[in-house]
């Protein structure tokens, strides 16, 4: 079964007590849920960002993304070799770049991810593209705190962002 752009082959997973959904297209990685959303939210989702996709439960498909992933959460593996296909404006795209920058077991704060994009009064516009980090955890935005040292918001929410953070020390 090959894939093409308009199809996104989707599966979900469970680590611990989390429920993940992930999807993926010829090109790569494009999603990966909050713990715990729902089905529905994946599917609003792929049809705001690709023009009528084909929505595919196929886990064979997604065998070496689970696989990644599942060595990540299990301490085996730092980085991820795995080809993501993001969709997002080109801002968005330049933060997500710079976040999967951010070494391992490293932080920083949303001030320093403006100015390495070269646009230091951009903050809140920053924070709202980290936001919108349609696979979490490969691109670890779960790596960015507060100026003063704290933890903000996260699309995973703040245990999972904890527990990811504390995997990497």
């Amino acid at each position: 079964m090959t894939m093409d752009s308009k199809t996104i082959y989707w599966s979900s997973f469970t680590l611990g007590n989390w429920r993940f959904y992930i999807g993926a297209t010829s090109k790569g990685l494009c999603y990966i849920s909050s713990p715990n959303d729902s089905w529905e939210t994946f599917r609003n989702w792929a049809f705001h960002k690709f023009v009528n996709p084909r929505l595919i439960e196929e886990e064979e498909q997604l065998k070496f993304y689970l696989t990644e992933l599942v060595a990540y959460f299990q301490g085996e593996k730092k980085h991820f070799s795995m080809p993501v296909d993001l969709q997002g404006t080109a801002f968005q795209q330049e933060v997500w770049k710079t976040l999967s920058q951010i070494p391992f077991g490293e932080t920083r704060n949303y001030t320093k991810i403006a100015e390495a994009i070269g646009k230091p009064a951009a903050v809140r516009a920053v924070a709202n593209a980290i936001g919108a980090n349609p696979v979490l955890i490969t691109i670890p935005c779960h790596r960015v705190i507060g100026k003063n040292g704290k933890l903000t918001g996260y699309r995973g929410g703040l245990e999972m962002k904890e527990h990811l953070l504390r995997l990497e020390k």
